[in-house]
């Protein structure tokens, strides 16, 4: 018997390549997937086009920046998740970002303060026994501050730190908090970009080390990603600033 059978995910962000890809390889696991973004027309198709069965796949309506909606979206989950998925990501140019606030601003509420607030309302729900784990997506453009996108970065920085004290916090009930720091993915986020081909992923690749989360905390997908992470981590000041 499949031990997944019955386990609710929660995607929060469900419309980024890597969530769908996501959506897919947990539904093949046998788990059972609440998809949950703004545009769920575009959702809708994507689990028609890809033949999934609609038992296992409830599209509903999620905005991250909607702050004060979030606790009535959670309270009205029928089922609550043993998984709960953090995917929603905003990018703008960080020139645009110096220049003009508003897309700094929806940086910030997308990568960061929409992941603190449903993430908290779900942590704290202790009536909630499934739950088992917490995976947020983050970026390696947070591992050190580089002036291409350090607005940008600044706010996946700030995400990654609040999930390491999330992780602290709900060791004691043996929720695993798992923070997913990911290079260049080909999706329509970064389309457009001139980014390295060569180091260039794919979002089932990707989906896949969210789907398989073991217990580290930091995931680095590819071990070409895994050796620019911890290089970054230890560059000396001066080095970094001559990082594009």
């Amino acid at each position: 018997m499949n031990q997944n059978i019955n386990k609710i995910v929660l995607i929060l962000g469900a419309n980024s390549d890597v969530a769908k890809q996501s959506i897919k390889q947990y539904v093949q696991k046998g788990y059972a997937v609440i998809a949950a973004s703004r545009n769920t027309k575009e959702l809708d198709n994507f689990v028609m086009e890809n033949h999934l069965d609609h038992s296992k796949v409830t599209v509903l309506y999620f905005d991250a920046t909607d702050f004060d909606s979030h606790q009535n979206f959670y309270d009205s989950l029928s089922v609550k998740p043993n998984i709960a998925i953090y995917a929603a990501g905003f990018l703008v140019d960080n020139q645009k970002a110096l220049s003009d606030f508003n897309g700094a601003k929806q940086m910030m509420q997308v990568n960061y303060m929409g992941g603190v607030s449903i993430l908290n309302i779900i942590a704290m729900d202790k009536s909630n026994k499934k739950l088992e784990r917490i995976i947020g997506l983050s970026s390696l453009s947070g591992v050190r501050g580089r002036k291409s996108n350090f607005i940008y970065g600044s706010t996946k920085s700030a995400f990654t730190q609040y999930l390491a004290g999330l992780r602290q916090e709900l060791s004691s009930r043996k929720i695993i908090v798992n923070a997913l720091v990911i290079g260049y993915i080909r999706t329509k986020m970064n389309e457009g970009l001139q980014l390295n081909e060569s180091l260039m992923m794919e979002p089932d690749y990707v989906a896949k080390f969210i789907v398989n989360a073991g217990n580290s905390f930091t995931i680095v997908p590819n071990f070409k990603w895994k050796i620019i992470y911890y290089i970054l981590r230890i560059l000396p000041e001066n080095l970094v600033a001559k990082l594009p």
